[in-house]
């Protein structure tokens, strides 16, 4: 097999590709096997998820423990807060760590509530920066490195709208729609007619599809050249702020936040 051109942006190595180094995606496999349903697992459990078999999961098991980016306890394996410095490294390796950082702080600040940017991550939204309002919305405390289905989160719909159109289709192609609230969209067709218009007016709002009594508005952040960065959010209890709260208070300081990235993010 010929080698893949270095010089083309879009060249994907396949997995059997000569310079393809598999256990360095096994390894990665490994780490993104440990989720929110599965954040404790057994050596079994974690050969059963990954598609391989003991031996080998003990290995590598073995070896992120050594790293530190996994502790053991009795049977179970789970991961250690080492693993957040990918995350960081993500931040810090762009250039805007401190200034997310900060801007979601004032959005907290200003608003009472929670604020966070996320990046698309495969059919998952990854937080990577996150300011926490002292009260707590969700069930599940959510903190840097903290991964979400993207089609029931404003910011992963964002994200999602805007994709291209076929990166686009293959994510949605690739998650099931599942049903988390008697609110939850799980119509193919209705959640595309989502994110067009999201897309158009620059925007999303999820209202308690993730969560009974969660409302979250998102905008999408770029780069001074254009290149999109992620979304930033705020998230809010339905009960207690209502949509048009939302968008007549909340939705121009995003914009708002977001414009401020731009400026200073090269």
């Amino acid at each position: 097999m010929a080698p893949t051109p270095i010089n083309d942006p879009l060249a994907v190595l396949d997995r059997e590709h000569r310079d393809f180094v598999s256990a360095l995606a096994t390894g990665l496999d490994i780490i993104r096997a440990f989720d929110r349903d599965h954040p404790r697992m057994t050596l079994s459990e974690v050969a059963a998820k990954n598609g391989i078999n003991r031996a080998k999961a003990r290995r590598f098991l073995l070896t992120l423990h050594s790293l530190g980016y996994v502790r053991k306890q009795d049977r179970y394996f789970e991961l250690t807060p080492r693993t957040l410095g990918l995350g960081y490294s993500f931040l810090s390796g762009n250039g805007y760590q401190s200034v997310i950082r900060q801007r979601l702080e004032h959005v907290t600040g200003v608003t009472g509530e929670s604020s966070s940017m996320g990046v698309l991550d495969g059919t998952d939204v990854i937080y990577v920066a996150r300011s926490a309002a002292p009260h707590r919305l969700m069930t599940v405390a959510l903190a840097v490195g903290s991964r979400l289905p993207a089609v029931v989160t404003s910011m992963g719909r964002m994200l999602l709208a805007m994709a291209e159109p076929a990166e686009r289709d293959i994510i949605l192609a690739n998650t099931p729609l599942e049903r988390y609230t008697p609110t939850t969209i799980t119509d193919s067709d209705r959640l595309r007619e989502i994110l067009i218009a999201a897309r158009e007016r620059g925007y999303c709002i999820v209202d308690q599809e993730l969560e009974s009594g969660l409302r979250s508005l998102a905008v999408p952040v770029h780069n001074q050249h254009g290149k999109l960065l992620g979304a930033i959010n705020v998230s809010t209890n339905a009960a207690r702020i209502p949509r048009e709260t939302m968008e007549e208070q909340f939705l121009p300081l995003l914009l708002e936040t977001s414009r401020q990235i731009e400026a200073e993010v090269g």
